[in-house]
């Protein structure tokens, strides 16, 4: 019995941070980007500098798409109909480029980090 309510104490000590650790993934900033026919929409996105950035990415075209920037060491493969997500570390500002390296031309994305 003592073990049982050693345990129940111990959950209701660690209850509220769990709790703030859900608060903290709900607060995360997340972006949506859709991958259609070689191109990002939309090609510019906005992100404050020094918290984590959550990019979800909808591959909406007929064909495969590699989001990719090496600097952040980035890279996600998706198939047609597929989605997926990145989460960036705090970032400093600045300008970082992502690529589709199956569509090298076109599709290209701006994060700018302020």
């Amino acid at each position: 019995m003592k073990a049982f309510m050693r345990a129940s104490h111990l959950a209701t000590l660690l209850l509220p941070l769990f709790a703030a650790g859900a608060m903290a993934a709900d607060s995360l900033l997340t972006l949506k980007i859709i991958a259609k026919d070689g191109r990002f929409t939309p090609d510019k996105l906005t992100g404050p500098a020094g918290q984590r950035i959550k990019i979800e990415i909808s591959n909406q075209g007929k064909s495969p798409v590699e989001f990719e920037n090496l600097q952040l060491r980035v890279e996600r493969v998706l198939g047609p109909d597929a989605s997926s997500f990145v989460v960036l570390n705090a970032l400093k500002p600045g300008s970082y480029t992502f690529v589709d390296e199956f569509h090298p031309q076109t599709g290209k994305l701006e994060l700018t980090v302020k």
